[in-house]
């Protein structure tokens, strides 16, 4: 199994590491080729507008807009959840806008107001061991539609989501040692895919 990581912007190795000490094949995606490489694909943190920018200048945005659609696991965190997402607040249209979720940008606040909580998430190996989640300038879930589940809220807020092949997440999960977030992305929604 191959597993890609968008690698325009953000915290491309730390993913990497992430998904190799999980035991896959980890490889860094820019290309359509590469894209097509790979089992599932998980878009980092970084800066939405550029990343944006960057993926429609690489070619990459329609085709990963259409492999979405037809069922490809994509994992977005921090800034690959406002990609993902129907509706951002504050902007006329979407970037690839295929998880029914509206999200605010940077609502957790700026740079210096990161934090690190303990979350529990519904479905990964030992679930009521929180996992250690990293805020940093994170993304707000301020609506959920009727297909995407809640697998994990900090108070009432939503902070992890699932829709299908899609798995989005405010925090940044590969800042930590803990590997249960990225082996339930491999295990339940790559796996499946994959056959």
């Amino acid at each position: 199994m191959q597993v890609g990581v968008l690698a325009l912007q953000g915290s491309v190795r730390e993913h990497l590491d992430s998904l190799k000490r999980c035991g896959v094949n980890a490889v860094e995606v820019r290309t359509a080729e590469q894209l097509n490489s790979v089992s599932g694909l998980i878009i980092p943190g970084g800066e939405s507008t550029t990343v944006a920018k960057l993926l429609r200048l690489y070619g990459l945005m329609d085709l990963l807009r259409e492999r979405g659609r037809s069922g490809f696991p994509i994992f977005g965190t921090c800034t690959g959840m406002i990609l993902l997402a129907r509706e951002i607040e504050g902007i006329d249209r979407p970037h690839l806008g295929l998880m029914d979720i509206t999200v605010r940008r940077n609502a957790y606040g700026r740079q210096v107001d990161s934090f690190e909580t303990g979350v529990v998430v519904e479905g990964v190996p030992d679930p009521d061991r929180p996992i250690p989640a990293v805020f940093i300038r994170a993304p707000l879930v301020t609506r959920v539609g009727e297909g995407v589940e809640i697998l994990a809220s900090v108070g009432s807020q939503p902070v992890m989501v699932r829709q299908g092949n899609l798995l989005a997440a405010s925090f940044h999960p590969e800042l930590t040692t803990d590997t249960r977030v990225h082996r339930f992305f491999i295990e339940e929604l790559i796996e499946p895919y994959t056959g």
